[in-house]
């Protein structure tokens, strides 16, 4: 055993898409981060479909920015197509993604991290976690290193006993051609952590040159592209399409008829898949009405010629494969370069989490990413951040971060994976959101970025130009406001669209400008102001409904519940709602009623218990 001289503020385990932003935070707000990787080589790295955001995905990303974190800025460095989602729909549900360069974003993210500050990066893989009493003191490695720290932050990804199924041959790996980390699983379990399993899956990569464009529907990047990052400017670069094609009858046959070679389907595989992104073999078995169902083909990169297949996922063997592949139209010469897999790991229920994402059963022990049974890069990037942050504030001995479920997605995902659970890989919708229509993705950092700058993470020179944004926008409302009230028997959400609010008004916007600077390290510009205007005036009468709910909701965070509070001690509950209230361990009368299975009455009783 060689006891590595240097003790470190912070271990991060794992340099996936929570394990650089968990880093970065960590080493932003000034402690000293060692990151442990497994392969250096693959930091960032875009196991999947190389496309940040998506609907409320986006939202994640943008929130994440807000607070100061990095993923927003690499996908605008990286990215090669930039649609807005539901442009049609509200802004409530209007969501920024971006198909990638996964090379570039992969080495940005790289560069980004090596050359930051407090922070060092080391090849290694842990095996063992030193845990004195219940407090974590560092971790062990393969090769027998101990680097000791004051707190831990596990972000494992999809190798905790990954296992690759391709038909039905199967191979330990955390990845296509990455060791599997085989030994962490056993020293979890040995301090008590519930571990479980997950599958999840990804689709075959084709050669461009093969395929017959003119069979193709082509998909186009938006015109003005918005930025993920609040700090980028203009977006200049030339983006590529993706394409549309479809499945078809014969593809079906194909499926139905090996479905005895699936893995899935043959058994050998146990554990359970994402929900909402199922392989494509389950999607013939379970909407067996449907005659055909939509493919995408992205580019992975502007120096590659691979397309990622999304929309066929599957673990099939490789002939089968081929098969499905060639049955598709656009696709009949296509020439297969990475053929499609399903992986099992093992994950910790979220359960077993405070809200600050730290483990309830060792202090200064923290999981981020789909070790929470989570899936997704946003929805990882964005539990490393407030792990991180987290991390730090507790070595400060300072009062934790937590998002309510009515300031960001991020608050909406961290409570309910740590309130509920998972029972499928998580992912995020706007439709887990009982406030959307406040966590919009173009008010991110009028929501969050206060907390960025309070944190250490925005600077004074970006903040004085955000507050001056901000100060605009509220100039700009106020007389708008003014003068529509001014006109008799009209009311904007009657008489008035957003498009027409600045026809309609003649307006000296002059005056409403405090210090702009275009060129500054927050841009901004008198369009964007509008647009936010627009939609504040627009979506008024609603707006204010949900603040309403919002301050009903508060009281019930607000009322706090004390720690080690003796569940079985409280007469009238229900058997069921004391364990899983035990379990969980609800800070607030708030995530106690949103526990499944405690019931109304059982929060009435806790309330009468609490005042006495």
């Amino acid at each position: 055993m060689y006891n590595y001289p240097k003790i470190y503020d912070i271990i991060v385990v794992g340099a996936g898409h929570a394990g650089c932003e968990a880093s970065l935070v960590s080493a932003r707000m000034g402690c000293s981060v060692l990151l442990l990787t497994m392969n250096p080589d693959a930091i960032a790295q875009m196991s999947c479909n190389p496309a940040i955001g998506g609907i409320a995905k986006g939202q994640l990303v943008r929130e994440i920015d807000a607070l100061g974190g990095e993923m927003g800025k690499v996908t605008d460095i990286s990215a090669l197509q930039f649609r807005m989602l539901n442009k049609s729909k509200g802004p409530a549900v209007q969501s920024p993604r971006a198909q990638c360069d996964k090379k570039l974003y992969q080495l940005t993210m790289k560069r980004v991290l090596e050359q930051a500050g407090n922070l060092e990066i080391k090849q290694a893989e842990v095996v063992d976690l030193l845990i004195s009493g219940n407090i974590i003191k560092g971790v062990i490695t393969k090769t027998g290193i101990k680097f000791e720290s004051r707190a831990v932050i596990l972000t494992t990804g999809t190798f905790l006993k990954g296992l690759i199924h391709v038909g039905l041959v199967n191979f330990p790996a955390g990845r296509m051609s990455e060791f599997s980390a085989e030994s962490l699983s056993g020293s979890l379990r040995k301090a008590g952590f519930e571990v479980d399993r997950l599958k999840t899956g990804t689709p075959p990569r084709i050669n461009s040159k093969s395929v017959d464009y003119e069979k193709l529907i082509p998909q186009y990047g938006d015109e003005n592209p918005v930025p993920f990052s609040h700090f980028t400017g203009k977006i200049e670069r030339k983006q590529l399409p993706c394409w549309i094609t479809y499945t078809n009858e014969n593809t079906h046959k194909v499926i139905k008829e090996n479905l005895g070679r699936s893995p899935l389907y043959a058994g050998v595989i146990k554990s359970i898949g994402p929900r909402y992104c199922p392989s494509i073999e389950d999607k013939i078995v379970r909407f067996g009405d449907k005659d055909r169902h939509q493919i995408f083909l992205e580019p992975e990169g502007y120096d590659t010629e691979e397309l990622y297949c999304n929309g066929i996922s599957t673990s099939l063997p490789e002939d089968v494969q081929d098969e499905i592949v060639h049955s598709i139209d656009g696709c009949v010469n296509a020439s297969i370069v990475r053929y499609g897999y399903a992986i099992e790991y093992d994950f910790c229920q979220p359960t077993q989490l405070k809200m600050t994402l730290e483990t309830k059963l060792v202090d200064n022990l923290f999981f981020a990413g789909q070790i929470n049974g989570t899936t997704g890069y946003e929805e990882a990037a964005a539990q490393g951040l407030i792990a991180g942050i987290n991390a730090v504030l507790k070595i400060r001995n300072e009062e934790p971060f937590i998002l309510r479920r009515d300031e960001a997605y991020i608050g909406v995902l961290i409570d309910d994976i740590v309130t509920k659970g998972v029972m499928d890989p998580y992912r995020l919708f706007t439709s887990r959101a009982e406030y959307r229509l406040l966590l919009r993705n173009d008010n991110a950092d009028l929501r969050l970025l206060d907390y960025g700058y309070r944190l250490g993470l925005i600077s004074n020179e970006v903040y004085k130009n955000f507050l001056n944004y901000r100060q605009a926008i509220n100039n700009c409302t106020e007389l708008l406001e003014k003068q529509f009230t001014e006109q008799e028997n009209v009311t904007f959400a009657q008489r008035i669209r957003q498009g027409e609010l600045i026809e309609n008004m003649k307006i000296d916007y002059a005056g409403l400008i405090p210090d702009i600077d275009l060129n500054g390290l927050y841009p901004w510009d008198m369009n964007k102001v509008l647009n936010e205007t627009g939609i504040l005036i627009k979506y008024k009468g609603y707006i204010d409904k949900q603040s309403k709910e919002i301050e009903k909701f508060k009281r019930g965070e607000n009322k706090k519940i004390p720690v080690g509070l003796d569940y079985s001690k409280i007469p009238g509950l229900l058997t069921e709602s004391k364990l899983k209230l035990d379990k969980i361990k609800p800070g607030s009368i708030g995530q106690a009623s949103r526990i499944s299975g405690v019931t109304p009455s059982d929060i009435s009783i806790l309330l009468v218990y609490l005042s006495k």
